[in-house]
């Protein structure tokens, strides 16, 4: 390696033992919907400092925001003193409530924040709204663009259905009477945006695998068998996971998965083609991913009826990401210069390097200082 490529390496090793210790993706929140007596309950589950410094959902994590250090400061709250700088008024304001394609009106009546604890961990609030439902037939449900995405889960003991929002979006037509299940169709397209969007961007550590698997085998052909061996592996745990006949501590499997970035990029470095093992690898780590996806999926919920249009639409979602990151990187680099000379020299071993350094800093993250 030559004297600029080891200048290289080392300041961007510093650079990323300068990052901030902690950094929180940027995940949906989860609101159970209740239809009782006249009126709508809204229980949701949030990251109440990324909503109060509006975060968004332009960023993979809180880190890369703009209000990254407003984020910090209220993450460093009490419970008591985080509640004060929680405007409840222009919450209610922020939540969209159609009664027939009328606006309704939504009020906040708990707000419950755990204390602050370890603050390189997510910290997940609660907040209860509630509204009158007159004598509407159909609710629709959403909330600013500044707050992220939302899922709405309908809890009704005859019927199920989950809607996956996009920041600023607002729900289809919810009958007050008990909503009429999600169509197959319906509910797989809302799982292929839930399963790319935890791909691209959300997704850096996987990102960051699917690049190390290309920075090996330039080729398209290889480089879809790859993919395809780790989808296939990926769907089996995480169907496994989601049916609850797997379960293993994220502790656990958020380190590994760092880990295995880690090693395939070592094995790029010293390694100038695929090797025997390659693919028998690929699958191995992709079960352990599926683990992760798992948790990610478990999080939003999955309803008995819509299920099997759930992991599949999830499945095919995280598909079409990790073939968005192949082709970008086939469009930004391998169409050009995957057959120079220098190739491996210039492009292959400082990335795999840089890339090995990032998932190795997740693996100390991950487990010392988590």
């Amino acid at each position: 390696m030559t004297k600029s490529m080891r200048a290289i390496l080392a300041g961007l090793t510093a650079l990323l033992f300068a990052l901030p210790v902690f950094a929180h993706e940027i995940r949906p929140a989860v609101a159970d919907l209740h239809l009782e007596n006249g009126a709508f309950r809204l229980e949701i589950r949030l990251n109440l400092e990324a909503i109060i410094a509006e975060i968004g959902s332009g960023a993979s994590n809180t880190q890369d925001s703009p209000n990254a250090t407003k984020y910090d400061e209220l993450r460093a709250m009490g419970s008591a003193e985080l509640d004060t700088a929680f405007d409840r008024s222009a919450f209610e304001k922020n939540v969209t409530v159609l009664l027939d394609g009328v606006p309704g009106s939504a009020s906040v009546v708990d707000v419950v924040i755990p204390p602050v604890g370890d603050v390189e961990l997510r910290r997940d609030s609660h907040i209860v709204v509630t509204g009158p439902l007159g004598t509407a037939k159909a609710l629709q449900l959403g909330w600013s663009g500044a707050y992220g995405e939302i899922i709405i889960r309908l809890m009704d003991e005859n019927n199920d259905y989950n809607a996956y929002l996009t920041a600023g979006g607002v729900s289809d037509p919810i009958s007050t009477e008990g909503a009429t299940a999600l169509s197959f169709g319906q509910n797989l397209l809302n799982y292929i945006v839930v399963g790319f969007d935890h791909i691209v961007p959300k997704g850096l550590d996987h990102i960051l695998f699917v690049v190390g698997l290309f920075l090996l085998s330039t080729r398209l052909k290889p480089l879809l068998w790859q993919i395809t061996t780790f989808t296939l592996a990926h769907s089996v745990t995480l169907a496994l996971g989601i049916l609850g006949l797997v379960s293993v501590d994220p502790a656990i499997v958020e380190p590994l998965i760092a880990v295995s970035i880690v090693y395939v990029c070592i094995e790029n470095i010293f390694m100038n083609h695929l090797s025997r093992w390659r693919p028998m690898l690929i699958f191995a780590f992709g079960l352990l991913h599926g683990l992760g996806f798992a948790g990610a999926l478990t999080e939003f919920g999955l309803s008995q009826n819509n299920l099997a249009s759930g992991l599949i639409g999830f499945n095919v979602g995280v598909e079409f990401g990790q073939l968005a990151v192949i082709f970008i990187c086939f469009a930004l680099v391998g169409f050009w210069f995957s057959g120079k000379a220098w190739y491996r020299r210039v492009i292959t071993i400082p990335a795999s390097s840089v890339i090995a350094l990032i998932g190795a800093y997740w693996v100390v993250e991950r487990t010392l200082l988590a």
